[in-house]
């Protein structure tokens, strides 16, 4: 889509998780004031100053939209045709400690489906974006590269962190025990939905995850990318993505999902 602003989705998703990139940057490396959340979850001023100037750019560029943030909550109406999903700052542990593994993501749904996306690496100054028919990178000098899974590095990248609304039939932990698993590929926990991206780039061969993602401000932005960049995307069940609480295996080829979607349904049958 292309408005007055000049701008199709895909850019104004782009200048909204560098926006919000800058303002994680800037901040990093203090003591940011803790939020709570409850169960265990906190948010940090970083987390609502990022967010913010996201939303400052999609309400300039996109006033008419609906909105979700992860801190501020949802704008608009319930039903609109197009919302946006805001997830300031992936990783806020990492953050709050001193790690700079975290990510922002930015995305567009409508019609259902989500039609553009971003995520920011705030710290390598590199932006993975996606308008759902090219999946790029925008390196720190401007340059830009289309986005190539591969599943060469054998690297899989596990979520350890809670709800595991499939437990106990399965949880990400076990795989880390599952021969197969160990014999064949190399776990990675990052905590951060940055490694999502990764999977799209060809830096990791896979991401696995439980968990509910239908109204997850996290993942949207992530499974655009790699569905656009060719990635195989499914739920831990081998249904699509977002059709209950199936959690996710985004995989750089067919056989290194079909691998892992064995392992889970094993783990599931144990």
């Amino acid at each position: 889509m292309l408005t007055t602003s000049g701008r199709t989705d895909a850019q104004v998703a782009v200048a909204a998780a560098r926006a919000g990139a800058s303002v994680v940057r800037e901040m990093y490396g203090g003591s940011p004031e803790r939020f709570d959340k409850g169960a265990g979850d906190f948010a940090t001023a970083a987390d609502l100053a990022a967010e913010q100037a996201i939303l400052d750019v999609l309400r300039t560029l996109r006033p008419d939209d609906a909105v979700t943030g992860e801190e501020s909550g949802a704008t608009g109406a319930a039903e609109a045709g197009r919302r946006w999903l805001v997830d300031p700052l992936c990783g806020t542990l990492n953050y709050a400690v001193h790690n700079m593994l975290v990510g922002v993501n930015v995305a567009l749904r409508g019609g259902g489906r989500v039609v553009a996306a971003a995520t920011a690496d705030p710290f390598a100054d590199e932006v993975y974006w996606t308008d759902t028919d090219r999946a790029r990178l925008l390196a720190r000098d401007g340059a830009e590269t289309r986005l190539t899974p591969s599943p060469g590095s054998h690297l899989v990248d596990l979520n350890l962190d809670p709800p595991f609304p499939n437990a106990p039939g399965f949880l990400a932990a076990r795989l880390l025990a599952d021969p197969a698993f160990t014999a064949r590929f190399r776990p990675r926990v990052v905590s951060t939905t940055l490694a999502v991206a990764w999977v799209a780039a060809g830096r990791r061969a896979a991401y696995v995850t439980d968990g509910d993602l239908r109204d997850s401000v996290h993942f949207p932005a992530g499974i655009a990318l790699c569905e656009a960049a060719g990635c195989v995307v499914t739920g831990l069940d081998g249904e699509p993505p977002y059709t209950g609480a199936n959690g996710l295996i985004a995989a750089a080829d067919h056989e290194t999902h079909a691998a892992l979607l064995a392992m889970a349904r094993s783990r599931a049958d144990a």
